[in-house]
Formats: C-alpha cells, structure tokens, sequence
C-alpha cells in the first residue's frame, strides 16, 4: 500500500485514477509519495518519500537538487496547461492593444446616467481608448516549448509576422511548429525585430533575472514585453525603468508584485495562466498516470532530474529492482555480478542515464536476496535501491 500526501487542491479527475493499491489523503504523516500544484515542497521533510509529482510544468517548488541526492524523482506535467497559457496570452494582448481595461472602467463610470447624456458621453470619449490591431506587427516568442509554440502558432492565426528563438529547442515540439514561424539564430536578433516579446522559458539559475536592462536595451522601441512564464525571470525595476523612459510601450504579466501592480503601463493577471477546469484536470492526470506508473513498476516518464525509463515487467517476472546511482563507470556491470553473485537469473535489464544520474530497472525471475540488496547499497555509488515485488 502506498501512502500519498495530496498538497493543494488536486483535481477530482485525477485523483479518481489511484486504485485500492493506494491510500491517498492530505494528512499522511511519512507519504511515498506528493502530489502538489503550488506549494513549497521541502522533498527533506519526508523520510519515506519516492516522488514527488507536480501538477503543471515549473518545479520551482520543489528542492529539486536534493531529492535528486536522495534518490527522489520529481516528476511534472509539461504541456498540460499549455493551451490554456496561450489562450490567455492573446486575450490580454487584445486587451492591452485596445484599451479594453481602460475602456471597462470608462463604461462603470457611467452608469446611472440618463440613456441620452449616456450615448453622448460614449461618443465624446471612445477616441480616448484608440488602439492597434496586433496583424501586421511582429511577435516574437523566447522558447519554444509546449506553450510557446502554441504562442507563435497562434500569432500567425492573427495575422503577425512570427519570429522565435529557443537555444535548446526540442525536436518535437520543433516538428509541430509552423513553417511560416521564422526561427532567429540569437537572442539578439530576435530582440532587435520585435515589437511585441513574450517570454516562455522555464525558471532556473540561467533564467532568473533575465530580462535585465541590457537585455530590454535589445529591444525595439516602444516595444511591449509579455511574461507568463515566471516572475523571478525579470528584473521588475528594470522593467520600470524601461516603462518610465518609453523604451517599453507595455509590460503584461500573470506575476502581481508591489512593485509594478500600481505603474499605469503594467497590467497584471492573477496568476490565471492554468487555471482553466480544462488545464487542472489534464494537470491532475498527466501527474498523477506518471506517479502511479513510477510507483507501481519503478517507471519513468516525465522527470526533471532522472532519465526517461519507461518499462513494464514480463509475465515471469518475480521481482524488479530499482537502482538509482550516480553516474559514473561501472554500475552496469557491477549490479550484474552482485546479482549473479546471489545465484539470480536477470530476465532483463534496462539502464538509462541524464548525464548525472543512472537509473537501472532490473527484472529477476526469483526473490532478490537481502545479502546481494545489501551489497549493493554499499556501493558508494549508489544513491537509492527498491524492489518491487510481483510473484
């Protein structure tokens, strides 16, 4: 039985995937496992803890680098929210590129006034609130994952000339990404042409900060800068600094903080780029299939600190073993003798490796002995073992 700790509010829909092998609640004292959408997960605080999965793409979180040293795999669900991220990235550019917020409050004002003074007052004052159109300007989009590629996509659907850059871009995500969408060859190029930027990279130590002041000085004038990625990659009194002296025309952002919520050319969002009932039910199942699946068969899907390593056991299979190991030479061939050395026979053996850890999924036709675990485990290479058992 696996205890899992549900941390924030998970959707039903995904919840409704763990079966009777699970006992699943927000009280359980020492869990196997996590399920998380937004709260800081201390992945220390858990003695027995074997996952963590986060319910959307960012780990920020999540103390990735140690539960990597204790052999913890952090797992998410990238792309799950990613349509409903784009979607909201077009609605606030139109409401930013015609007043539309200006415009709102404008028409509050004017209720309870007579049916005739109000029609004058809309006439008098709607030039007030003149905007653009955003077909024929050029968009263009930093990193080109899940969400960004729906982004740039997107823009050619609006009629914008498409211009994205990503330095580490997928060939996937690539494969689904227009034709017509131009790729810039730096960060520079792409800066130097657009007139709107909007930022979808992930947050790590390369990213945070960013968006600097010789990072907007690349831009256009009167350019206008979209963040709904995250709000530690920009450098907020930069971005100030750039609005005051007209080097920006604009800054949305999904990311609220004291420091911009009052400037006139900020419009900020409440942190909604997920919260669609769409994108938390497929946040919840993408996170929790992938837990079950690293739970029940030790397999590995989408993972930020392991290697994909996706296998499910043969019929003759009595016991799989987990070794997850640092990354170095000799691993493979030292946990074949030390099980050979227990006189059991490896049915298969699957080992995948990130660069910085190896993760072994060893299939045996008997009961693994608690000596040849134990020799194992000594290994100072060795970060973490399990068994899972099925005869």
């Amino acid at each position: 039985m696996f205890r899992v700790k549900i941390v924030d509010k998970i959707a039903e829909e995904g919840l409704e995937l763990f079966g009777g092998n699970f006992a699943v609640s927000a009280d359980q004292a020492d869990p196997h496992a996590i399920v998380v959408r937004s709260s800081e997960i201390d992945t220390d605080a858990w003695p027995s803890l074997l996952a963590v999965a986060r319910a959307g793409a960012g780990v920020n979180n999540i103390t990735v680098k140690k539960a990597t040293e204790r052999g913890i795999c952090v797992l998410n669900a990238p792309g799950a929210n990613a349509n409903a991220v784009a979607e909201l990235v077009f609605i606030m550019l139109g409401i930013s590129a015609r007043n539309i917020h200006l415009g709102i409050d404008f028409c509050k004002g004017l209720a309870g006034l007579p049916a005739a003074s109000l029609k004058e007052k809309v006439e008098a004052h709607k030039k007030e609130f003149r905007g653009f159109e955003l077909a024929g300007r050029t968009l263009g989009v930093l990193g080109l994952g899940q969400i960004g590629l729906r982004v740039a996509n997107a823009g050619l659907g609006h009629g914008m000339r498409v211009l994205g850059f990503d330095p580490f871009p997928s060939l996937a995500n690539i494969h689904q990404l227009s034709a017509e969408v131009g790729l810039a060859r730096s960060i520079n190029e792409l800066l130097s042409q657009a007139e709107i930027l909007t930022l979808h990279v992930p947050l790590s130590d390369k990213t945070r900060g960013l968006v600097n002041r010789d990072f907007l000085a690349g831009l256009k004038d009167g350019a206008i800068l979209v963040n709904y990625s995250r709000g530690e990659i920009v450098d907020e009194s930069a971005v100030l600094a750039a609005l005051d002296s007209g080097k920006l025309a604009g800054y949305l952002t999904d990311f609220p903080s004291a420091a911009v919520v009052e400037h006139p050319g900020v419009i900020c969002s409440p942190h909604l780029g997920a919260s669609t009932s769409e994108s938390e039910e497929q946040c919840a199942r993408m996170a929790v299939g992938q837990l079950i699946a690293y739970l029940e068969y030790g397999s590995v899907g989408r993972s930020v600190n392991f290697p994909t390593a996706e296998s499910i056991p043969a019929a003759n299979v009595h016991s799989r073993l987990i070794m997850i190991n640092r990354d170095v030479p000799g691993m493979i061939g030292f946990a074949s003798q030390a099980i050979g050395a227990g006189n059991v026979n490896i049915g298969s053996y699957l080992n995948e490796s990130n660069g910085v850890i190896g993760y072994n999924i060893i299939d045996v036709e008997s009961a693994i002995p608690e000596a040849v675990l134990a020799a194992i485990n000594k290994h100072p290479g060795v970060i973490r073992t399990r068994i899972i058992n099925y005869g």
